[in-house]
């Protein structure tokens, strides 16, 4: 289906073929017919008219064959509707700041008038994704970014979307933290990773450097593979799965404390219920005339000295309940900064404000509210 361009004429750029020499007889070739070629660029849209030789001696192999401009290349892809540099746009968007295609779509639409579907951004984002592996693979290019690294440090590791789906494994080297290579493979077998990782062997021995450990999980295909391609290197164990593997019982633990603090602090509900009813009755036993502003309270003769205003018991006792429920709701965290920790850490707060509180000589519904919720808190 061809594409909607806008109503306005589009900014014509004329190209010529900078060599007219034919390359078979040498004689200047002549144009022939001429090629528009539309394409979107971040200046507007634009309209490419790319002169096309040939050689006007009908009986020269060069007659047979249409020269185009070489300049073509350098403003657009071959049958593309985006500019380079619209290409690159959209790539950044894409896999630098992770901008999903709809929100690249709207984007263009909003600032710069740009009408694009989605199949057409996603075939531009997989041309910017297979330009961004092959260039990533480029020998030339990764033997200038190792020119001064002295060794390599390889990692393996597999990701599966889903059960039953083909696992995605990366091979990366942790110098330069930079992707060499990925596959997904359909079977995790041995045969299948040590084919990997001959892989990488082929790309260090390329680039002529020694490789001093490798890092994985350590399942038995690695293991197996890595030993029977890198024979006494070095094979260490990756920290994150080392840290997940040891924090599975310190987890396990936490969650069972979390539990038992959880039983011993509760009757807060009850709690609540008593501080808004003393809140209730607080607010009835005003006198009317504070409640109705149409009465017109006595000037004193003498002007009164500001005092501090009274502390408004029932909120305090309501601010100290909402802090707990905070608190028994944190399941944030993980093995280096365990949940129930900070839950026995904050409760231990709380409990010493009461007890400040319980011990200051204020007495009122403050001091018989924190009682009661000191005594539900420690299951007395």
């Amino acid at each position: 289906m061809p594409h909607r361009w806008p109503s306005e004429p589009l900014i014509r750029v004329e190209l010529d073929v900078v060599d007219r020499a034919c390359r078979a007889c040498g004689r200047r070739m002549h144009v022939c017919d001429h090629r528009r070629h539309p394409i979107y660029t971040l200046d507007g849209p634009r309209l490419l008219v790319n002169r096309l030789v040939h050689c006007p001696d009908s009986h020269c192999a060069g007659h047979q064959y249409t020269v185009s401009p070489e300049a073509e290349a350098a403003i657009a892809l071959p049958r593309s509707i985006i500019g380079w540099d619209l290409f690159c746009w959209i790539g950044h968007r894409r896999f630098a700041r992770h901008w999903s295609v709809p929100q690249i779509r709207a984007e263009l639409l909003d600032s710069r008038q740009i009408v694009l579907s989605d199949d057409a951004l996603e075939d531009v984002v997989r041309n910017y994704q297979c330009m961004l592996a092959a260039r990533q693979q480029d020998p030339k290019v990764l033997a200038d970014e190792y020119a001064a690294v002295d060794q390599l440090r390889l990692t393996i590791d597999g990701l599966q979307p889903e059960k039953g789906h083909e696992t995605l494994y990366v091979v990366r080297e942790l110098t330069l933290k930079r992707v060499w290579f990925a596959e997904a493979l359909v079977s995790s077998s041995a045969d299948e990773v040590r084919r990997l990782i001959a892989e990488a062997r082929v790309w260090a021995e390329r680039l002529g450097k020694p490789v001093a450990a490798w890092v994985s999980d350590k399942q038995d295909a690695f293991l197996t593979a890595i030993a029977a391609e890198f024979p006494g290197i070095p094979h260490h164990f990756c920290q994150n799965h080392f840290l997940r593997d040891v924090a599975k019982p310190v987890l396990e633990l936490d969650s069972h404390a979390k539990v038992q603090m959880r039983s011993k602090v509760r009757g807060l509900r009850a709690i609540e219920r008593e501080a808004l009813a003393d809140g209730v009755a607080t607010t009835t036993a005003i006198p009317p005339e504070v409640n109705h502003p149409e009465v017109t309270p006595a000037i004193p003769d003498e002007p009164i000295p500001r005092q501090p205003p009274a502390t408004d018991a029932s909120a305090v006792v309501l601010d100290y309940c909402t802090a707990i429920k905070g608190i028994l709701n944190d399941d944030q965290g993980g093995p280096l900064h365990p949940p129930g920790l900070r839950m026995s850490a904050a409760l231990e707060e709380v409990q010493q404000s009461l007890e400040r509180n319980l011990q200051a000589k204020k007495g009122g519904t403050l001091k018989s509210n924190c009682s009661v919720w000191r005594g539900a808190s420690t299951g007395d």
